[in-house]
């Protein structure tokens, strides 16, 4: 396999992995959040959510931003240079959702159950899983291209 070729395919991976990911946290982290609510168990649970979802997420997030960054630096023969344009177009949406919106409302989320936080991280998140998602699919296109 050459270097092109892992590239290709750990950027692929990754992001299919973060899509993956996202759709498990849209569909049945977030909801759950609403069925804990203002229970005295919330602190405890997001805590323990805020905690695990950095081991889940964070690597594979850093293999997909190295691997993006390397891809556009190197355009390897034979990929479309705009097609690189919207994977990185892509995966710019969850990197500015998550710093502009899911933080903050985690941040909130952390001092106690907020309804009005809750709802908006889970309406906005699904931009992330358009994101990853939408990434996801131009990652494998990358492979076949």
């Amino acid at each position: 396999m050459s270097l092109d070729d892992g590239l290709l395919l750990a950027h692929a991976v990754s992001t299919a992995w973060l899509a993956g990911l996202i759709w498990t946290v849209q569909l049945v982290v977030y909801p759950g959040f609403g069925d804990v609510g203002p229970t005295p168990a919330w602190p405890a649970v997001h805590a323990a959510h805020t905690r695990r979802m950095t081991w889940a997420v964070a690597p594979p997030w850093a293999v997909h931003g190295l691997s993006l960054v390397l891809l556009l630096a190197k355009r390897p023969d034979g990929v479309p240079i705009p097609l690189l344009g919207v994977a990185a177009a892509l995966a710019a949406v969850p990197v500015v959702v998550t710093a502009g919106v899911s933080v903050p409302m985690h941040r909130r989320l952390s001092r106690g159950w907020d309804d009005a936080a809750w709802q908006r991280l889970v309406r906005t998140n699904w931009w992330r899983t358009i994101g990853w998602t939408a990434g996801a699919g131009c990652a494998a296109g990358l492979l076949v291209v």
